[in-house]
């Protein structure tokens, strides 16, 4: 039986989670972006539509981070059919929520399902990493991972690993209403660092990671502090340090720019705390002249899922 058609929906995400720089991240639960992909006579990607939050973005597969992730799909896997893409925006891009990488992760899913052999959900890594390439300027998988996979994700060049969370922490995930470009706080960081302050971050690194394993909290809160990365961005968010200081005030295990900003995140021990915490962050913004919104999800979010696969009994396929 051949898929003609499929759609799927990809979470927006937390890049870096404060301590992983490029590497850690986390899913999120509610804003996605949804992609429909369909199988077409024509060789190579075709994207038909962009609608949703935004909607002025490249059309040349080239040069979209959903066609080109798809067509490295289609040029390892043989296809011998062409796809189409529909793409419905649901995550505002330069908002530090993963929207460029949730492109692409949506539209691998979809079109994955349209190969006769589909390839399992961690195998399509490398061709997301393609995608958000075009966005970023680099490769790095700390969005594309934990939109595959779902919950907090490491991320390496080559592959992908789920770090187990203490159950039942929750994130707030506060947005402002600002942009900050991936590609101008990418060259933020274009100084070096004092070694001293890598060996800190490496620290930090390592007691964050042993308290996800562990189930540990106070290992997690000894260890989610960015001190690498975060004081050269903050200045790039209105209103950061108050923002952050909300949330720790409120009980953060610990606080963070999400990804490259401007939304900013704290993992807590709780649902209510987080959505008190939340309130607190966005009321924090609004004093520095900023409307925001809170997000609140379960650090244990899904990932990237279909939502709808239709199946045809016969080969042809259609443009």
């Amino acid at each position: 039986m051949t898929r003609d058609r499929a759609t799927a929906f990809a979470p927006a995400s937390v890049g870096n989670a404060g301590v992983g720089f490029d590497l850690l991240g986390f899913a999120i639960e509610g804003p996605g972006d949804t992609v429909t992909a369909r199988r077409s006579d024509t060789p190579g990607v075709i994207i038909e539509s962009i609608t949703g939050t935004v909607t002025d973005l490249p059309r040349d597969p080239e040069k979209n981070t959903a066609g080109k992730a798809v067509q490295a799909l289609l040029d390892v896997t043989r296809a011998q059919f062409g796809v189409v893409l529909s793409i419905e925006k649901g995550i505002p891009l330069g908002s530090g929520l993963g929207g460029s990488a949730a492109s692409a992760t949506a539209a691998l899913m979809a079109a994955n399902a349209l190969l006769d052999a589909p390839l399992d959900v961690a195998d399509l890594y490398p061709f997301a990493l393609a995608g958000e390439a075009v966005a970023s300027g680099s490769v790095h998988g700390d969005n594309v991972g934990p939109q595959l996979l779902g919950g907090l994700v490491l991320a390496s060049p080559e592959h992908l690993f789920r770090i187990p969370v203490p159950a039942g922490l929750y994130a707030a995930v506060v947005h402002p209403d600002h942009v900050v470009e991936t590609r101008a706080a990418r060259t933020a960081l274009r100084d070096g660092f004092p070694i001293e302050t890598i060996v800190a971050q490496q620290t930090r690194l390592a007691l964050f990671l042993s308290g996800c394993f562990q189930g540990d909290r106070n290992l997690i809160r000894a260890g989610l502090a960015d001190v690498l990365v975060e004081p050269r961005r903050a200045q790039l968010i209105p209103g950061f340090g108050e923002v952050k200081q909300a949330a720790l005030d409120h009980g953060a295990l610990g606080a963070s720019i999400s990804g490259a900003g401007p939304s900013v995140f704290g993992w807590f021990e709780n649902q209510a705390a987080a959505r008190q915490a939340g309130a607190a962050m966005v009321a924090a913004f609004g004093r520095c002249g900023l409307p925001a919104t809170a997000l609140v999800s379960s650090l244990d979010a899904p990932g990237a899922c279909l939502i709808e696969n239709r199946i045809r009994p016969n080969h042809a396929s259609r443009a």
